[in-house]
């Protein structure tokens, strides 16, 4: 880990102990430091200061909750708005707890973009008109139903192009030293 000003650079060993994290945070720094070829207290000492450093938020289970039995209906609403007010939406959009996801997109016109799940339809429609519709700067809004889902990932460090370069510099140079 490097620092530059007040932005902190991560390196390829950083990296790679993030992705093994997200792929099970319950792993021990022995167990983490055997499969990348680490000592633990180096997995420690760099975990440790990554959570300090706020790279590291939290640790946290993931539930599948169609499984756990929860019978919700989620829908993607789309609200355009007054561009004056879009940030005071997408913040008063953040505090209700119905909603799970809050996005902005700037295409022909500044959009929210708002996963949102509910009960069951009423209770949607309900949220909607209620909470949603009335706030200051809502334009229009425009919600899509979801009907079937393909994939639901969240986001991971493996999936990052500079992650992939820095990866091939380490090898790289892992190479070098050896000839």
């Amino acid at each position: 880990m490097k620092f530059k000003s007040d932005a902190v650079a991560l390196d390829a060993t950083d990296l790679e102990i993030l992705e093994v994290l997200q792929k099970n945070a319950r792993q021990t720094y022995t167990a983490i430091g055997k499969s990348l070829g680490l000592a633990h207290s180096t997995v420690y000492d760099r975990i440790k200061r990554m959570e300090l450093h706020g790279i590291i938020k939290e640790y946290t289970a993931v539930i599948n909750v169609e499984k756990a039995g929860a019978k919700n209906i989620i829908a993607i609403m789309t609200i355009f708005t007054d561009p004056k007010e879009s940030n005071k939406v997408a913040e008063k959009l953040c505090e209700a707890p119905q909603i799970v996801e809050v996005y902005t997109s700037l295409s022909e016109e500044l959009l929210i973009i708002a996963k949102v799940v509910a009960e069951n339809q009423e209770s949607l429609h309900e949220f909607i008109a209620s909470s949603v519709a009335p706030l200051p700067g809502v334009l229009r809004i425009r919600t899509s139903m979801i009907t079937k889902k393909f994939k639901e990932t969240r986001l991971s460090i493996a999936n990052n192009p500079k992650r992939l370069t820095l990866i091939k510099e380490k090898h790289n140079k892992i190479g070098e030293n050896k000839r």
